[in-house]
């Protein structure tokens, strides 16, 4: 295994626990980990489950959907500001491909 993957392996395996300290399926853990995808958005699971402690199930997925659907706008928001700054690029300099007037 990778480093990449031990970590991701040991916050799976934080994330479950908190979901089961909660008297919830350790399944549920699973999935949240496996959509969330990455270590950092799994602490945040994490973070909240043991400060809120919610009651229900729904409440542990609407927060992993938010979760999720925040890291989705964020990479939107890269993309675009990339492409942005690609397409400024192109309007300050041109292609490369135009020929000097003689």
């Amino acid at each position: 295994m990778t480093t990449n993957q031990i970590i991701w392996a040991r916050t799976r395996d934080a994330l479950v626990e908190s979901v089961e300290r909660l008297g919830f399926p350790a399944e549920l853990g699973e999935a949240a980990a496996k959509l969330l995808g990455s270590p950092k958005a799994m602490e945040r699971m994490i973070s909240y489950l043991d400060y809120v402690k919610p009651k229900s199930e729904e409440l542990i997925v609407d927060e992993m959907l938010a979760i999720r659907s925040e890291i989705d706008a964020w990479k939107e928001k890269k993309a675009s500001e990339k492409a942005n700054a690609r397409y400024n690029e192109i309007l300050n300099s041109g292609f490369g491909t135009e020929e000097e007037p003689e």
